[in-house]
């Protein structure tokens, strides 16, 4: 059974994906999806701690040798990202049965659960296969999920921002197939390690850096990172709150996954003459400011953080940029990190919506009066959002300041301190709110707002201490990405 686990771990959500619609429940369907994330979860760190004793894993299905056959290959990078999407998908599905119950009628939740469990099974597929076009397939299985999973919004603007988001990605996944065609036609094989070793023999030619460019383009797009992000924010603002805690925490990381994947394995760190590395830092850093200060200005705080989780990319893109091994960890901690801290952000977002309907700035007037819990699991994943000692986000923020002192970049460590500050203002302000603001009369005569089921509370409490657990025990995401960056800085796939 070990021998299997590379294709188990695909393989288990999505088998469990159609048995969910066939149980018809919505208690019996989540109780299974449950099943199926632990399952996953326990595999992934199987693979982890397997990957780090033995080396790297290649898996050949069908028996068929590569490259002629598909390969699922594990190395430290994708066990490393296969453990950050079974782990934060299996915490969410334990928030879904309570977390959906007000945002999706009940005949519709077992098949939330089915598009749930492919949009999983499509995610972990994408780090675990070695074949580049089955990246694609992969990428579409959990794409196609994604964007019914977002239709699923009372509010009719999640239908239009599902269909923005169809639009995007399916020009982006038409970008990174056209990238992929370019490569086989000069390489004729689909095997990323074999495509790698191949590429590496030829001369620099045109259609060598056009495949780059598509590819990077369509996976920034899917990525959303600037200026190509203006599909996020109304998908995380309009898809029921779970659908945005776990996209929030998974999706774009996988992505950035797949730029690392693309940049550093297939074409390596140091391809061609095309000026990448500052492009990467400009673009970050310009992210991570207008995205930030446009964050400031939301009256909703779904949209607030969703522009946050732009500028968050931000900071993953200038790690890239600085091109170091000390850049490239930096990047894969905060990897790590911003998916316990928005994963636990939109997971309270969505206990607030539970109580009272809204994530309008308004009414988190005096909230903290009302859901004490729930407010403070803001305060601590806002303070490790903004980086401050004791949480992860100031481990992967200093990795990153560090990297570009050692690059000799202190222009950009200064930027990336100043970028941090900008979240302390609309974390603060979204704080004083809950806990000096008066709620409005109106809301007074109400009935009295009660704090969240522990349906909710026990997931998000789980995850607002791991932010605070691996902000003081970092030996688990220090050495995984200390130990892939190497690798990938060599060269290795």
């Amino acid at each position: 059974m070990l021998d299997h686990l590379p294709i188990l771990q695909v393989i288990v959500p999505l088998l469990a994906a159609p048995a969910c619609l066939l149980l018809n429940k919505p208690k019996l369907a989540w109780l299974f999806a449950c099943l199926a994330g632990l399952i996953s979860l326990l595999i992934s760190a199987a693979l982890l701690s397997q990957v780090q004793q033995n080396g790297v894993i290649s898996y050949m299905l069908g028996g068929w040798e590569t490259p002629w056959g598909i390969e699922y290959r594990i190395d430290l990078l994708s066990a490393y990202v296969l453990l950050i999407i079974s782990a934060i998908g299996t915490i969410v599905l334990l928030a879904a049965n309570t977390g959906i119950r007000k945002e999706i009628d009940a005949d519709k939740q077992s098949l939330f659960y089915v598009l749930y469990l492919l949009c999983m099974a499509g995610l972990l597929g994408i780090v675990a296969t070695g074949d580049i076009f089955n990246v694609f397939v992969f990428l579409e299985i959990s794409s196609l999920a994604t964007y019914a999973l977002v239709a699923f919004g009372r509010d009719r603007r999640a239908l239009l921002a599902a269909y923005q988001y169809l639009i995007v990605g399916t020009i982006g996944a038409t970008f990174l197939l056209m990238g992929i065609g370019l490569l086989y036609s000069l390489t004729g094989t689909l095997n990323m390690q074999d495509m790698a070793h191949r590429l590496s023999l030829l001369n620099d030619s045109a259609t060598v850096y056009t495949a780059f460019v598509f590819m990077l383009v369509g996976v920034a797009l899917k990525l959303a990172m600037f200026p190509l992000h203006m599909w996020l924010p109304n998908t995380y603002t309009y898809a029921p709150s779970i659908v945005t805690a776990f996209l929030a925490a998974t999706a774009t990381k996988v992505a950035i996954y797949l730029l690392i994947r693309v940049h550093f394995s297939i074409f390596g760190a140091d391809f061609g003459a095309l000026p990448i590395q500052p492009i990467f830092i400009a673009l970050g850093l310009i992210a991570v400011f207008v995205a930030s200060i446009v964050a400031i200005k939301q009256p909703n705080i779904k949209r607030l953080f969703a522009y946050s989780s732009v500028a968050q990319i931000g900071y993953m893109i200038i790690g890239i940029g600085i091109g170091s091994q000390l850049g490239l960890q930096a990047t894969l901690l905060h990897l790590f990190n911003h998916a316990l801290m928005k994963g636990a952000l939109f997971l309270a977002l969505a206990a607030v919506v539970y109580r009272i309907g809204s994530t309008e700035r308004s009414c988190f007037n005096g909230l903290a009066k009302h859901m004490p819990w729930t407010m403070a699991a803001i305060v601590i994943a806002g303070l490790s959002l903004i980086g401050v000692p004791l949480t992860v986000g100031f481990i992967s923020k200093w990795y990153l300041v560090l990297a570009s002192l050692q690059s000799g970049l202190w222009p950009v460590a200064l930027l990336i301190v100043i970028g941090s500050l900008l979240a302390v203002y609309y974390v603060w302000t979204l704080v004083e709110s809950a806990y000096f603001g008066k709620a409005a009369a109106s809301a007074s005569s109400s009935a009295p707002i009660k704090e969240a089921p522990l349906g909710l509370l026990l997931p998000l409490w789980l995850l607002v201490l791991a932010n605070v657990y691996f902000g003081i025990d970092t030996r688990l995401p220090l050495e995984a990405s200390s130990s892939a960056a190497s690798y990938l800085m060599g060269g290795g796939l």
